[in-house]
């Protein structure tokens, strides 16, 4: 009786409005049982479906903002990056002008050091040149790191500024290859004229020739000191004690160092501009012939050899080979 009961179809009734008769659908129950399982399957896997879609579409657009954020992350690295090397490209340009100021400004001072000394040459062409010349600069008390001395009020720069500082400073960089090129064709003749006039200068003996000051005979007339008649006195004589130290007046080459009838022991020495001075009565001489000879150098020792009454130097200067007074040299 239960399987029969089991096997008996349901009915369904469906009424559609007044007009229309009542409809009958006879189903049974396996099929009422089996229609809304396979809608409630075949919409769950549509929903499971549906799902695995989305979260392949959720995965995929993580993916690619996580792509989209690396991207950007390294854009901004690359911006920051350019910034950075920007900004010490412009110091770097900055520190390159002002480097060429300098460069300009020290430049130019040797080029007017230039005139300068070739003024110097042609205005001392017949006085010392000085044994040393200094040039100092302006001491200060401030710290070494000057960088921590500044101030001012900030402006930006912008990348128009750094355009038109690094053409001045090509421009810079133009003007000092120009002082450099003339400096390299003018300074060695400058050089040249400056030993020329140095060796001329150290040539021109205005130096005393003895520690000893004293003049026993002058230049000129005067009683011979052996005959006791008038004789022409080509030189003066200094007196002194015999191994004093006789100096070179001036630089030069030597010409004799012998000895010589009434000249005793004496040395004769050639300047520049036709000069000679000679030193005589010596008691030793301690140059050669030829030897080079400075202002000032020590060439023998006073004495008393020759025609002298007593140690002394007899000290000549002659010019173009005619005897002239040595004292508006040595004096």
């Amino acid at each position: 009786m239960k399987s029969t009961k089991t096997k008996q179809p349901l009915t369904l009734l469906v009424l559609r409005d007044a007009q229309h008769s009542v409809k009958q659908i006879h189903i049974s129950k396996p099929l009422l049982i089996i229609v809304p399982t396979v809608a409630i399957l075949s919409l769950t896997g549509l929903i499971i479906s549906m799902q695995v879609h989305s979260s392949q579409a959720i995965s995929k657009m993580e993916q690619e903002m996580n792509l989209q954020n690396i991207a950007n992350h390294q854009m901004e690295i690359t911006v920051s990056n350019r910034e950075e090397a920007i900004s010490r490209l412009q110091n770097e340009i900055i520190q390159l002008s002002t480097d060429a100021h300098d460069m300009k400004d020290k430049m130019q001072r040797v080029s007017e050091l230039e005139e300068e000394l070739q003024t110097f040459i042609k205005k001392n062409d017949t006085s010392m040149i000085p044994d040393e010349v200094s040039s100092k600069s302006p001491t200060t008390n401030l710290a070494n790191d000057l960088s921590t001395h500044v101030g001012g009020e900030f402006i930006a720069v912008q990348t128009s500024d750094i355009i038109d500082l690094s053409q001045e400073t090509k421009d810079d960089f133009e003007e000092i290859r120009k002082l450099i090129h003339s400096m390299e064709n003018n300074i060695p003749r400058t050089l040249e004229k400056a030993q020329a006039t140095q060796d001329m200068l150290a040539g021109i003996p205005n130096m005393w020739p003895t520690s000893s000051h004293v003049i026993s005979s002058s230049f000129g007339y005067r009683k011979d000191p052996f005959t006791r008649g008038a004789a022409y006195h080509a030189g003066i004589d200094i007196s002194g004690n015999t191994g004093d130290p006789v100096y070179a007046a001036g630089a030069g080459k030597v010409l004799h160092a012998e000895q010589l009838g009434a000249r005793g022991l004496y040395i004769q020495i050639e300047h520049p501009n036709g000069l000679q001075t000679s030193y005589m009565h010596l008691s030793k001489i301690e140059v050669a012939v030829g030897d080079l000879i400075s202002k000032g150098e020590v060439i023998g020792k006073l004495g008393n050899t020759g025609r002298s009454t007593g140690a002394h130097l007899h000290f000549q200067v002659e010019k173009k080979n005619k005897a002239v007074n040595p004292l508006p040299y040595i004096k």
